[in-house]
């Protein structure tokens, strides 16, 4: 009997993620959104499909329509306080592409700890549910929450930052959601593009980063120590498989800085307290500072590749040379920016309900003292 695996996150919130690549369906449920809130589906099917697979060149050649199918919590798209529940089919499925990996592992897989963690009774097609393919009901949570956060005047964007070295110019201050190539300079944007395309044609692949926005936060979200925000958004941020690395604000380039220079300087501006940069990333103390929240997420190369690999046989427990066929992105960054909008904005909504329940009890308790 096959095992199943459920991955879940939240306080406030609690998002459930379950199925695998090549099983039948992959879905979510998402519990904590209250009733009376509405769902734009159109909106939501867009946001879907910026991360859904062969739509261009310089992604997997497998096709999925990646509809969700609500089964409970949203009616006529309105919220009625249910846990949501939505589901989509996988209809593109090779599950004989990947028969030999439960025998000799892909290297830069989860084959092998799988196999070792589940004692082979874990269904590794495609990934499993390691893939990127469990992105997808990722994106449906993140969708709706993306939205219920514009409601409060928040929101979240991210772009393509980096490829092969190749990065994109200017400061993310607008939505390139609705652009194809998710990035601000189009003229990097095609250099990136052909990087891309020379990696497949060479039967490689290539890594990159994502960086991600959130504007209109309020002062206060988050706390100290395991409380904080970067850990909040970096435990949803690797959710996504192929996260490597996270950094906030200047991150690692604070290192090679001195106080001086990396401190933010505070000021006042249309009466509101704020910093006169943003080294911090909109976070001081693990909480929010009303500034934007910035960060980025590293991704490293697909590791499905064509190039012949070293690998060994399980069984047999010798050497063994392996060549991947199938379906696979030679870059899964393109694709990987809404899921790091999905991860913000799952991190972000719950810190927010926090923070309301915060608010509530602290005036709770101020009222009964005046009684």
């Amino acid at each position: 009997m096959e095992k199943q695996v459920w991955s879940t996150y939240g306080e406030q919130i609690r998002l459930m993620i379950f199925g695998a690549s090549h099983a039948p369906e992959v879905g979510m449920i998402l519990t904590g959104i209250p009733a009376g809130k509405n769902v734009d589906l159109e909106a939501l099917q867009q946001f879907l499909l910026r991360r859904a697979p062969g739509r261009s060149a310089y992604t997997t050649a497998r096709k999925e329509p990646d509809v969700p199918t609500f089964t409970s919590g949203v009616q006529d798209g309105v919220t009625d306080g249910n846990p949501i529940r939505a589901v989509i089919q996988n209809t593109s499925i090779r599950s004989a592409d990947y028969e030999q990996f439960r025998t000799v592992p892909r290297p830069g897989h989860a084959d092998y700890t799988a196999s070792v963690k589940y004692r082979g009774k874990l269904d590794m097609a495609g990934g499993g549910p390691f893939s990127g393919r469990m992105t997808a009901p990722f994106c449906i949570a993140g969708g709706i929450l993306k939205q219920l956060l514009a409601e409060e005047g928040i929101v979240v964007t991210a772009r393509i930052y980096e490829i092969a070295g190749i990065r994109d110019t200017g400061s993310l201050e607008e939505d390139v959601a609705a652009k194809d190539f998710p990035v601000l300079d189009a003229e990097q944007g095609e250099k990136m593009k052909q990087a891309i395309l020379a990696a497949k044609e060479a039967g490689d692949s290539l890594g990159g980063i994502v960086e991600c926005a959130i504007f209109g936060l309020p002062v206060g979200l988050g706390g100290p120590l395991f409380e904080g925000m970067e850990g909040r958004i970096a435990l949803a941020a690797f959710g996504i498989p192929g996260v490597k690395g996270i950094e906030f604000g200047a991150g690692f380039e604070a290192a090679a800085m001195r106080g001086s220079e990396n401190n933010d300087a505070f000021a006042i501006r249309e009466g509101t307290v704020c910093t006169k940069t943003n080294h911090a990333g909109g976070i001081l103390g693990g909480i929010t500072d009303g500034m934007p929240l910035l960060f980025r997420a590293a991704f490293k190369p697909t590791p499905s590749i064509a190039k012949p690999q070293e690998s060994i046989n399980l069984r047999t427990m010798k050497p063994e040379e392996l060549v991947i066929q199938g379906r696979h992105d030679p870059c899964i960054v393109p694709r990987a920016v809404p899921c790091v909008e999905a991860a913000a904005a799952a991190a972000v909504y719950d810190a927010w309900l926090g923070r309301k329940k915060e608010l509530a009890e602290m005036e709770s308790v101020e009222w009964n003292g005046l009684r």
